[in-house]
């Protein structure tokens, strides 16, 4: 037996079930990886003692013989996720002190499936940024390092925390949000799986807003396998959410055949741009090469509009957070200034003016910007019809393939501080995952092989809309060929 905070959602299931050991043993273990490994600042809240609490309801379900899907498995709760009774605070300033009332339906969806949750992970502010370098409470720090090199590296962002604590074996999975890559991208960042599901999949209730039209909710874990499992207790349609899809949730464990003769894998040539990462191309053809060697077909096709999706993303992304944003002003809940206060027009600005970080403002401006009188047509306008375009050029290659195979992010993770003042050079780390997202579609990382430094490198899998059965299978026959066991050195042998 594994140590207990090396298992997968399948084996922590499955141990629990034969009784080799209890949900508050399991717990206990992962509350002690948290108190060893504070260093990382994946989390902003701990709650050990509710998730004691939760271990044992969950040992009594699992003995009765009615424990859900996630019974007893320990996770991390993004900071984005409206939590009753529990600290939420979007990793900013001016939601200080702000404890919700009720629960998010994810929450509380993987609540009812048993899942013990340990506290509330760390991320880029409102969920904006690419390294989880814009909290308030501070950077993360993935558990990787460079071979022969101490400085700390990013984890990606901005589920930065979520993606730290499942890598570093403090959590055995945890959730994640994903606007333009946020789950994808750290999961490259720190050779972990995450999938962003179909939007509307998982209800947006109760998180948090950045971009309406984006934001989506999905799992981050060890395994494709385990990904399966958690977004089945995840998912599902919820009335609260009027984004939330009607659509029946499949048993997506199910859909693990590990047999993939027969599906059709595209390769998009706008996916290699001049200067394309070496290492990073190695890395995809190496995926090619393993699901050719599993009896897919290979073949190319073309997403024209590709090279249009990083600016639109970063006209229609603000815009909605200006929107979003505007409702933090002091008032009602959070940060509220009043020294020196004359006005409350000063109050709102005072306010938001302490509360915000850089990059909230920046983003925050920069949609105000497109939204306004005069640019509303120009920039807000255009962007969603080339959104649209984005949207048709994906469902066009999928007349011809199932699944398209792409990179996750086009280097791996870089030192923390070394692009966090160069926005336009943070912005380009979402270049592989933003179309995605504009399409609203499925994407799935998947950890491969190591750079020349020893970093993980991750693999894209993109779907057709509310076909994670056809993405999680593929991903689990490459998961299983690349043979990706490596861990950080701080974690051990």
């Amino acid at each position: 037996m594994s140590k207990l905070t090396d298992l997968t959602i399948t084996q922590a299931r499955e141990g629990l079930t034969k009784g080799d050991f209890t949900a508050r043993e399991l717990t206990q273990a992962h509350i002690d990886a948290m108190e060893a490994h504070r260093g990382l600042n994946a989390f902003i809240t701990e709650t050990p003692d509710r998730a004691l609490e939760q271990a044992d309801a969950a040992d009594v379900a699992i003995k009765s013989g009615d424990a859900g899907a996630m019974a007893g498995v320990p996770i991390g709760m993004k900071d984005l996720f409206c939590t009753e009774g529990v600290l939420t605070t979007a990793a900013s300033h001016i939601l200080d002190g702000f404890t919700p009332p009720y629960e998010s339906t994810v929450s509380a969806n993987l609540k009812k499936a048993g899942a013990v949750t340990l506290g509330k992970t760390n991320l880029d502010e409102f969920a904006m940024g690419s390294s989880n370098e814009t909290s308030y409470y501070g950077p993360v720090k993935n558990p990787w390092k460079k071979q022969g090199d101490d400085a700390d590296m990013v984890p990606g962002g901005s589920s930065g925390g979520s993606a730290a604590a499942v890598a570093g074996r403090l959590a055995i999975a945890a959730t994640g949000t994903d606007t333009g890559g946020s789950i994808r991208q750290p999961a490259a960042f720190t050779g972990i799986v995450g999938l962003k599901p179909t939007y509307g999949r998982c209800s947006r209730y109760g998180i948090v807003a950045f971009a309406s039209s984006l934001d989506q909710a999905g799992p981050m874990t060890r395994t494709v396998r385990d990904a399966a499992i958690m977004l089945g207790a995840m998912a599902g349609f919820d009335p609260k959410d009027s984004t939330s899809a009607n659509v029946p949730v499949p048993d997506f464990e199910a859909a693990l055949t590990g047999d993939i003769r027969g599906k059709t894998v595209g390769i998009p040539a706008e996916y290699r741009p001049d200067g394309l990462n070496a290492e990073v191309q190695a890395v995809w053809d190496k995926g090619v090469q393993m699901l050719k060697d599993a009896g897919a077909t290979v073949v190319d096709i073309s997403l024209p509009h590709t090279k249009y999706a990083l600016p639109t993303y970063y006209i229609v992304a603000p815009a909605e957070a200006s929107s979003n944003l505007a409702r933090y002003d002091g008032v009602r809940f959070g940060l509220r200034v009043t020294d020196g206060v004359r006005s409350l027009d000063d109050m709102y600005m005072k306010t938001r003016g302490e509360g915000f970080g850089k990059e909230v403002r920046r983003r925050v401006l920069i949609g105000t910007y497109a939204l306004s009188a005069g640019y509303y047509d120009a920039y807000y306008l255009k962007a969603q019809k080339v959104r649209t375009l984005i949207a048709q050029d994906f469902k066009k290659a999928f007349e011809t393939c199932d699944v398209i195979l792409t990179p996750t992010a086009p280097s791996a993770a870089f030192p923390v501080g070394a692009e966090v003042d160069d926005p336009i050079t943070m912005y380009l780390n979402d270049v592989f995952t933003v179309p995605t997202s504009l399409a609203g579609l499925p994407g799935l990382s998947v950890p491969v092989d190591l750079d020349k430094d020893g970093l993980p490198m991750g693999l894209q899998l993109i779907g057709r809309p509310f076909d994670e059965e056809t993405v999680l299978q593929v991903g689990d026959v490459m998961e299983k060929a690349a043979g990706f066991t490596h861990k950080p050195a701080s974690v051990g042998a």
